[in-house]
């Protein structure tokens, strides 16, 4: 049934639970119901820019009469929205849910999504950007985003399932959001606004989520409006639109539509949360092409040196940069689709190939009887930085989507597993409705479990080749050896090690391929006078630093070379165009003197 055949105004949505098996259900209109004046409650809190203070408001004792003719339905009160979006204890967490939307478009043809920042025009606050060019949303899809657990993603490679997210991360980014979608289907085009607005909702004290909607349907260059209702509903639709959004007149909401392709969504976060200190919980200074959170100062023990090669790992920027963060979201590579941060192309960042002495280990997940057997590949290797940088976990992921990054699995408080890092796909666990984490179920304590030996074997069968001291009695013997022929040339014997201190030198490169084993064998060290083991790491870090800062110095100075080899071209070009206005020129008076001289 199309729009314009539907009698029932359905305009303004309120926000409850949707249902694909009763197509017949109707939703009252704003016509009936009148909104309510915030002079209904005086005394309410004065509304919080602090995400977790946010649903701390009070409103008056409301009653709304049911109309005649017409079933009461379930109410979902505005503050549901914010407790809704307390599921997300992290922002990033949000903002990755909006990317997975964006990512199941690729079906629709999606080739890419945009995350920017723009300023709100009535205030000049920043709001966030989201826009792809997806299959877009027709008025149907549209009540169907901005309706709670209504999801038409059946398929087994979609991310989302519940038809929550959208709700739950938007409102954890900001109060308010706008979503303009244009859509195409068959010979109709269509355009859609909807605002869902947890400011309007609060200072005109709902006891609903009422959420206003207009569409249009463009024919051509001409847009005409779709009455689902009647023209006061509609009108009455575009002025809510306009007094709650950041935008002033139909005319710039209509500019909105300017930049999406044939097919595609643009969602506006404004009134973006603050954090207790009263600062914006996202950092959009600290780096022109990124999306920051408040950085942690790396405490604990270890050097300057040790710190600053910490800080350079995905394992550690990932928290707080979002382009890092969306770097290593998705485990396999896209082929037609980018992600681009404000303006500048995510690079993925896929750890299987950047481990050393990596290797595979086929990982067969007890399912119960009725369930199929599945084999499930996973990759366990060395962090490239190691020994000297001590980072280690498994990253697990879903459906192509990282919900757990660097998960500690194994806790022992040795030096055992350092620098051990796997990545994984557990389809067959389900993850947590954040997709932070997953559902405590008896498959994923078995992967737990299983983690946990996959990293001992590995380590036990391969430490010796980062420097560590083997726990296989061969390799421990012929690392004795070694180190015996060191001492006769003259090198320091007598120093003793714990088992599993880094061995430096040749012991480092024994090959692997003997059987396993456990011992415990004195171990003696290359000694250079008085230098010891901490020493000789302190330097290799520092030459690993000076490495990368030469590296990222060349980097620079090919970026000035570029841009001066740019302005260089522009200079001549500039130049071409002097010499030749001045050539005209000449010509020009030339020919007035030859005319006087003729006269």
């Amino acid at each position: 049934m199309s729009w314009e055949q539907n009698k029932d105004p359905i305009n303004v949505v309120h926000l409850e639970g949707n249902s694909e098996k009763d197509p017949n259900n109707r939703i009252p209109a704003i016509g009936n119901q009148p909104l309510m004046s915030c002079k209904t409650n005086q005394n309410h809190k004065s509304e919080s820019r602090s995400f977790w203070r946010a649903g701390d408001y009070a409103v008056g004792n409301t009653k709304s009469v049911t109309p005649q003719g017409q079933l009461e339905h379930a109410r979902v009160h505005p503050k549901f929205l914010h407790s809704n979006a307390t599921s997300h204890k992290w922002a990033f967490g949000a903002i990755a849910e909006l990317l997975d939307n964006a990512v199941d478009e690729i079906r629709s043809g999606a080739t890419y999504v945009k995350v920017d920042t723009l300023y709100n025009a009535k205030d000049e606050s920043p709001a966030l950007l989201f826009q792809d060019n997806g299959g877009g949303m027709d008025p149907d899809c549209m009540r169907q985003c901005m309706s709670l657990g209504y999801s038409s993603k059946m398929a087994n490679t979609t991310i989302g399932q519940y038809g929550n997210g959208f709700k739950t991360s938007t409102m954890r980014l900001g109060a308010d959001v706008i979503v303009f979608s244009r859509a195409t289907r068959g010979s109709r085009v269509t355009q859609s606004i909807g605002l869902l607005s947890y400011t309007f909702l609060r200072k005109t004290a709902q006891d609903d989520v009422i959420v206003p909607m207009v569409d249009f349907e463009v024919t051509g260059r001409q847009t005409q409006p779709i009455i689902c209702g009647s023209q006061a509903d509609w009108s009455s639709n575009l002025k809510l639109i306009l007094q709650w959004s950041p935008f002033a007149c139909e005319e710039e909401l209509m500019q909105q539509f300017d930049d999406i392709e044939a097919h595609g969504t643009k969602i506006i976060i404004y009134n973006l949360w603050l954090s207790d200190d009263g600062v914006l919980e996202l950092d959009f200074n600290k780096d022109e092409e990124d999306i920051c959170l408040k950085d942690e100062v790396v405490t604990g023990k270890g050097s300057r040196e040790s710190h600053r090669l910490l800080e350079s790992h995905i394992s550690y920027q990932l928290r707080y940069s979002l382009r890092a963060y969306a770097s290593i979201l998705y485990l396999r590579k896209f082929t037609d689709f980018q992600i681009i941060l404000r303006g500048k192309t995510v690079q993925q960042y896929i750890v299987a190939e950047d481990l050393k002495y990596s290797k595979v280990i086929i990982y067969k997940p007890k399912l119960g009887l009725a369930s199929q057997e599945i084999s499930v590949e996973t990759t366990i290797g060395f962090v490239k930085e190691a020994p000297l940088l001590k980072v280690s976990g498994f990253n697990i992921y879903h459906k192509n989507r990282l919900i757990r990054p660097f998960w500690e699995a194994y806790h022992e408080g040795s030096s055992r597993g350092t620098g051990v890092v796997g990545v994984l796909e557990a389809n067959f666990i389900e993850p947590a409705h954040d997709k932070q984490d997953f559902e405590r179920s008896a498959s994923y304590i078995r992967l737990e479990t299983r983690i946990k030996q996959m990293i001992m074997e590995y380590w036990t069968g391969n430490c010796h080749k980062i420097g560590f001291q083997s726990r296989i009695p061969e390799i421990r013997c012929m690392q004795k050896e070694l180190r015996a022929g060191e001492v006769s040339t003259g090198f320091k014997a007598g120093y003793q090690l714990p088992t599993e201190q880094p061995v430096v030198g040749l012991a480092a490169n024994v090959p692997h391929g003997l059987a396993a084993g456990s011992s415990k064998e004195e171990e003696s060290l290359d000694g250079l006078g008085s230098t010891t083991i901490e020493q000789i790491c302190e330097e290799n870090i520092q030459l690993f630093m000076k490495c990368k800062d030469h590296k990222e110095k060349e980097n620079d100075l090919k970026n000035t070379v570029g841009k001066l080899e740019k302005q260089l071209q522009e200079a001549k070009r500039k130049c071409s165009q002097l010499a030749s206005h001045i050539e005209n020129r000449k010509k020009h008076l030339l020919a007035k003197q030859q005319e006087r001289e003729k006269i």
